[in-house]
């Protein structure tokens, strides 16, 4: 079997500080890409960006926007040059990309989410990398991926990757912000997301990217319950890609693999599918779930809210209120009393395990 890792680089990494693509940095990439092509991995680029580089084409010295509409309009301008550079790129490396636009709904939509990865796989096929990136110039405010880390680690599960490296323009996680304790060093292996792990994730500080280290630990969260070892690593390292992967040390840090990894269709529930409702179930309810892999019956739910329809997404929350799973309901909001069986537990994900 192919091995396969999806990569992707931030926006402070695809560009430089004023904005325009780095091309040298792209040219790296590239090269590291290949090289590991040629050991016989299958690679998807992930890549930010498209905003930056269309603000530095057509902003002209003014303040970078932040309503929405504005900001797809410069992503439009931005997509082409993005993708000129990286072909160009790999054009030095003598290979060929293809550029494939992904939006919340090719992800939430099962029809839409396979053939997606049937893409994907045709572009493998024809020896092509392809080049992902969010649709935004068209995607709807509400349901955007929000920061392309999210993106990279649903696309890592799309394509049953290995592996998951987020090139960005730190060491990796590190142990305090650098920039307040001199001291600060990388942290080089996280077995488990516990508090002590998510109190070192910060928002993004750069301006231009809208990740930051608390979107690469959710991506790698997200990753690592799919089966992917996740590494973040810096982009302007000769060999980063590489060295990633082989875990050589101080490349970055690497998040293991779950051994007990959620199946690809309970992965796309638990990520994938935007919520559109939430039940509220009995201590009863919430036993028979977690301790015992039941479905949920329409009796051990107390109440329930939202709009929505049969097949949509629904949180599951205990007597307590704390979010417990996350299913496909069989029934309707309108229609729940008609049914006995409301989330069969082959829908069903348990999210406090997650």
């Amino acid at each position: 079997m192919t091995p396969r890792a999806v990569v992707k680089v931030g926006t402070t990494s695809v560009t430089d500080r004023h904005g325009d693509v780095d091309y040298p940095t792209l040219v790296q990439i590239a090269q590291d890409v290949v090289d590991l092509r040629a050991r016989g991995w299958s690679v998807v680029v992930v890549t930010s960006g498209a905003i930056t580089a269309g603000w530095a084409e057509v902003g002209a010295g003014r303040a970078r926007p932040t309503d929405a509409q504005t900001l797809q309009a410069v992503s439009a301008v931005g997509q082409p040059l993005l993708m000129h550079a990286w072909r160009n790129a790999f054009a030095e490396c003598a290979t060929s990309v293809g550029q494939v636009l992904l939006a919340p709904l090719d992800f939430s939509h099962r029809g839409q989410y396979l053939h997606a990865r049937r893409t994907l796989s045709a572009l493998e096929a024809l020896g092509v990398v392809p080049i992902v990136n969010e649709n935004d110039a068209v995607a709807d405010e509400e349901i955007r991926f929000g920061d392309n880390d999210r993106l990279a680690a649903l696309v890592a599960n799309l394509v049953a990757a290995s592996h998951l490296v987020l090139l960005t323009d730190t060491d990796g996680l590190l142990t305090a912000d650098p920039r307040l304790d001199p001291a600060a060093t990388l942290i080089e292996e996280v077995t488990s997301f516990d508090t002590t792990i998510l109190s070192l994730a910060g928002a993004s500080t750069s301006g231009v990217g809208s990740g930051g280290m608390a979107s690469k630990l959710a991506a790698a969260r997200m990753a690592t319950w799919s089966g992917v070892t996740t590494v973040v690593a810096p982009a302007r390292v000769e060999g980063s890609l590489t060295r990633a992967i082989d875990e050589v040390p101080g490349s970055g840090t690497v998040f293991r693999a779950r051994r007990e990894r959620l199946s690809a269709r309970k992965a796309w529930i638990a990520f994938a599918v935007a919520t559109r409702g939430t039940l509220h179930v009995n201590q009863g309810a919430m036993q028979a779930l977690e301790n015992h892999g039941r479905s949920l019956l329409r009796v051990g739910v107390v109440s329930h809210e939202g709009a929505f329809t049969e097949g949509d997404a629904v949180d599951v929350r205990g007597p307590d209120g704390a979010l417990i799973a996350k299913g496909l309901t069989r029934v309707s909001a309108e229609l729940f009393e008609q049914d006995d069986v409301v989330v069969h537990r082959d829908d069903l994900v348990l999210v406090r395990r997650v």
